[in-house]
């Protein structure tokens, strides 16, 4: 059987949460069919990523030590197919991919044939015109204050010396993150999976996806149990002005549930009614240009398509555009509404929680009381104090702890 490695690398924004949950609630079918999908936790691949680029990440880099390679050694023990994915790995830089290749057995001077793994390079794209919005509004619920028309002045920066720009290009631009992971790579073996437009059916997305992975025909359970939900305009504003209050009171433990999932994710991206962030009609031109050029560049090189190209276009101009930086103050104080019900509910739910676990500690201590009172335990206890008053009666106890294997000084 031939090894081989799918290495999905990005870029985010593009179905990633859902395909990587997916895999990760499938592995049993999915060794059953001869893939494996090497994730003994749900965060395993991100874990892996940190480490293969060394990347700070609120702590977490000290867990992801040697993440890379234990995860490498897995993918080159296992004689069939094994799929790796995590969208921040678009951000590799050459050295950096170049040792990921070479860690699941990719050979740089093998002849065809010959390689230890056939090495397959999966990367998703979604058009601009939807990219830019969203990498915003990731950015806003990591806790960033920056404005959007700050973000894009940033972000089409020619110098791109931002760490904001820095960071939007090296995961976005696509014909850059293909040269980076598969310039040594056959073109077939290199897999460009395209988002379809809004409105699409999801199916269609899964679709393209299941075929890059070779999924096609295993039995996957495709309930979706985690997602990364997208916010409207008043939403997202609501949020920022939140991390301008409070970034300096709450502490970044604290943020992620109660901000980032809670509020963000459970209460204010079940809003659907609002605005939804867009493009700027003077930015929009700007960004198809771009996104042009890159179909041309992809095109040329060859590779397996999944979808159309075309679709990096994006969409036309919203004749309903709404800004971000100057929202609709009604809608903003709807949304708030809706934010501090979800907080309370969290709140009321905490408070649930913490009375049963005093209840629980409760019942814990009346259970040891009712123990200590028992006539046998005080025999036993006064019995053991008196041996242990005099040395022949401490002989008598280390011969018994002895014969019953116990190491403590307690009865």
């Amino acid at each position: 059987m031939t090894r081989r490695v799918l290495l999905h690398v990005g870029t985010p924004k593009t179905g990633t949460s859902y395909v990587q949950d997916v895999l990760f609630r499938n592995r049993e079918p999915l060794a059953e069919a001869g893939i494996r999908y090497p994730a003994e936790r749900f965060d395993a691949h991100f874990l892996a990523a940190l480490d293969l680029m060394n990347l700070p990440w609120g702590g977490l880099e000290s867990e992801a030590i040697g993440a890379w390679d234990r995860l490498a050694e897995e993918a080159r023990s296992h004689d069939g197919t094994t799929i790796i994915s995590h969208e921040i790995l678009a951000h590799a830089s050459p050295t950096q991919t170049g040792r990921a290749l070479e860690s699941l057995g990719h050979r740089w001077d093998a002849a065809p044939g010959e390689q230890e793994t056939e090495v397959h390079v999966v990367i998703s794209v979604r058009d601009l015109v939807r990219q830019v919005p969203a990498e915003w509004q990731e950015n806003v619920k990591h806790r960033a204050t920056l404005s959007y028309g700050e973000f894009l002045a940033q972000v089409r920066d020619p110098e791109r010396q931002s760490r904001v720009a820095s960071w939007f290009w090296a995961v976005q631009e696509i014909p850059a993150i293909l040269e980076r992971w598969a310039h040594d790579l056959p073109p077939e073996h290199v897999h460009v999976v395209t988002v379809p437009p809004s409105g699409t059916a999801p199916e269609v997305l899964w679709g393209r996806f299941s075929r890059a992975l070779s999924l096609d025909g295993v039995d996957l359970d495709l309930e979706a149990t985690r997602a990364n939900p997208s916010l409207g305009v008043p939403e997202t504003a609501l949020i920022r002005q939140i991390n301008c209050t409070a970034n300096d009171r709450l502490a970044p433990p604290d943020y992620r549930p109660l901000i980032r999932e809670t509020l963000a994710h459970r209460t204010l991206s079940e809003r659907r009614d609002s605005p939804r962030l867009a493009l700027p009609p003077d930015a929009h031109p700007w960004f198809v240009d771009l996104a042009q050029s890159w179909i041309a560049a992809v095109d040329e090189r060859g590779y397996d398509v999944i979808g159309d190209l075309q679709e990096l276009v994006g969409a036309p101009v919203r004749p309903d555009y709404a800004d971000p930086d100057d929202p609709d103050p009604s809608q903003v104080a709807d949304a708030a509404v809706d934010a501090i019900t979800g907080l309370a509910l969290e709140a009321a739910r905490l408070r649930a929680e913490e009375h049963r676990l005093h209840e629980e500690l409760a019942e814990a201590h009346r259970a040891l009381e009712r123990a200590y009172l028992r006539p046998s335990y005080r025999l036993r206890e006064k019995i053991v104090q008196l041996l242990e008053g005099s040395r022949p009666g401490r002989v008598v106890m280390a011969g018994y702890r002895r014969l019953r294997g116990r190491s403590s000084s307690s009865a």
